[in-house]
C-alpha cells in the first residue's frame, strides 16, 4: 500500500473556519456494494445537482422522521431497482460545504436482490478495488475509501531500549494484524536508529505492512519508504518532500494542522489528542465531539490519536475517524 494523489475536489468545498461553519445540517445515508469479483459500485451525480459529475456510494438524503436504515433500503430501490439487506456500519463522516454542513452514514450492503441500474438517469460504474481512489468524488467520500482500503489501525513505535526486544515485539505486533507502522524513537543515538530502521523496514515489508518513518526526510528516501511530518515540520513544507508513490502522514493538533495537510496532499493524517493520556499527566483530551468539529472541516483520511485501543475503533468511526493510531494499546508488552 502506498500513497495515492487524492480524489479530485474543488478546493473550495473544504477548508471552511470553523467560526463560519454552517448551521444546517443534512443527513444523509449510503451503501457499500460489491459484486461477485469484488468491485465496488459507484453512481454519478447527474446535472442540475450538487456536485454535479461527481461519482459516490449510492444513496440519499433522510425523509423526515425516518430512520437512516429504512432510508437507505428505500433509496437504494428507488435509484437502482435492488432490495437490500443492511449489515455493518462502516463510518459516519461529517463534512462542511459552502451551504450546508453533511453528515455521511455508511452502511456495508450484507446482499442485494436484483439488476442494479440507473433508474433516475445517473450513470453506473463498478469499480475494482485498486481503482477506487483514482475516481474523482466529493469530500465526503474521500474517507469513506480509506476506511475501506486502508488498516484500521496505526502503530506508533516506541523508543527501543534493547534492539533485539524492541525488534521481536514489533514483529509480534505485525503478527497480530498490523499494517501500518510509523518508525519513531526520540532521542535515540542516529547512526544507531539508522541501522534499526532499517531492519523495522525488511519486517514490515516481510508481513506486507505500509511503513512510515518521523520526520526524517533523507532516511525515508534512503529507505524508500513513507514520511510522516510532526506539525511543526508539516507547517515548514512548501511542496511535497517525497515522491507521490511514497505515503506522506502529518500530525495536527487542530484546523490550522489539517488545512497545511491537505494543502501538502498528505496521504492521511492523525488527530488528536482525543483522551488524555499518561504522557500528558493532568491534559483533557479533545474529545470526540471537537474532534468530528476538526474533521468536518477537511476531506483527508484521519485517523484519531491520545488515549485510544483498538475496542475504541467503532466510535471513532462514528466520529468520521479512519481508525485509530496508538503506542501503548498497539504494542506487544
Amino acid at each position: 500500500m502506498t500513497g495515492h494523489p487524492p480524489p479530485a475536489t474543488s478546493p473550495h468545498l473544504v477548508g471552511a473556519h470553523l467560526a463560519g461553519t454552517p448551521a444546517r445540517i443534512v443527513e444523509v445515508v449510503a451503501g457499500v456494494i460489491r459484486d461477485a469479483r469484488g468491485r465496488f459500485l459507484l453512481t454519478r451525480r447527474t446535472e442540475g445537482r450538487d456536485l454535479a459529475g461527481l461519482w459516490e456510494f449510492p444513496g440519499g438524503k433522510h425523509e423526515p422522521g425516518e430512520s437512516a436504515e429504512a432510508a437507505l433500503a428505500r433509496e437504494l430501490h428507488e435509484e437502482l431497482g435492488i432490495d437490500v439487506e443492511l449489515g455493518a456500519p462502516l463510518i459516519a463522516v461529517p463534512q462542511v460545504y459552502p451551504d450546508k454542513r453533511l453528515r455521511l452514514d455508511v452502511r456495508i450492503i450484507a446482499s442485494w436482490r436484483g439488476t442494479a441500474r440507473g433508474r433516475e438517469g445517473q450513470a453506473l460504474v463498478w469499480v475494482p478495488p485498486h481503482k477506487l481512489a483514482s475516481y474523482a468524488m466529493p469530500p465526503a467520500d474521500r474517507p469513506v475509501v480509506a476506511a475501506l482500503l486502508q488498516p484500521p489501525h496505526y502503530l506508533v513505535t516506541p523508543t527501543p531500549d534493547d534492539d533485539a526486544r524492541w525488534l521481536l515485539e514489533l514483529e509480534a505486533a505485525l503478527a497480530a494484524g498490523v499494517r501500518r507502522v510509523q518508525l519513531r524513537a526520540p532521542g535515540l543515538d542516529p547512526a544507531r536508529w539508522r541501522a534499526l530502521a532499517a531492519q523495522a523496514v525488511q519486517l514490515c515489508r516481510h508481513a506486507g505492512a505500509e511503513v512510515l518513518v518521523n520526520a526524517d526526510v533523507a532516511l525515508a528516501l534512503e529507505l524508500g519508504i513513507g514520511l510522516h511530518l510532526p506539525s511543526v515540520l508539516l507547517h515548514a513544507q512548501r511542496e511535497r518532500p517525497i515522491p507521490p508513490e511514497l505515503p506522506l502522514a502529518a500530525s495536527c493538533h487542530g484546523v490550522d494542522d489539517l488545512a497545511a495537510a491537505q494543502a501538502l496532499a498528505c496521504d492521511f493524517v492523525v488527530l488528536g489528542s482525543v483522551k488524555a493520556t499518561p504522557s500528558h499527566p493532568g491534559v483533557a483530551g479533545m474529545g470526540w465531539d471537537a474532534f468530528a468539529a476538526m474533521r468536518e472541516q477537511v476531506s483527508l483520511p484521519i485517523y484519531a490519536i491520545g488515549g485510544l485501543a483498538p475496542g475504541d475503533l467503532d466510535e471513532a468511526r462514528a466520529h468520521g475517524a479512519q481508525g485509530i493510531a496508538a503506542i501503548r494499546s498497539l504494542w506487544p508488552t
